[in-house]
């Protein structure tokens, strides 16, 4: 499996963000893109319950990982995410990311979460590819 590039100070995937996730995405044969990370009581939101803007956190990376594995540079336009249930400290979220639709500089994605083989959120998003200034920018990121 390759690993897909990371942006050393981003919070999900840094490895130079003391404070992040330090996640490492995977491609996949099929296109897609993947994860897995065992909560940490550093993030809950209630007593041993994974706060819910990390797994969107998760989500959104596994996501835009995907458009980032052909080395399109790109930023979120908006996500839903969707919480089936709640996930605990020290489980496994194993998380799947995949382009849907590619039209220009507009990416369709969307992503899965799940423990124990059970869905514990979902998400959609859309991707811009950047340009100009923006693109320079998350270029000069990438490790």
């Amino acid at each position: 499996m390759k690993e897909v590039a990371k942006f050393s100070e981003c919070f999900v995937c840094g490895e130079e963000n003391s404070c992040g996730l330090k996640a490492r995405f995977f491609m996949q044969d099929d296109g897609s893109v993947i994860t897995q990370y065992k909560v940490e009581e550093r993030f809950v939101g209630y007593a041993q319950i994974l706060h819910g803007g990390i797994l969107a956190s998760l989500l959104d990376e596994v996501m835009i990982k995907a458009v980032l594995k052909d080395g399109t540079l790109a930023v979120t336009a908006s996500m839903e995410v969707k919480f089936k249930r709640p996930v605990y400290v020290d489980q496994v979220i194993k998380l799947t990311g995949r382009v849907l639709e590619n039209k220009g500089r507009v990416y369709k994605t969307e992503g899965e979460a799940r423990v124990d083989g059970e869905i514990v959120g979902t998400a959609s998003g859309t991707y811009i590819q950047a340009k100009g200034e923006l693109a320079d920018t998350l270029a000069r990121s990438l490790e």
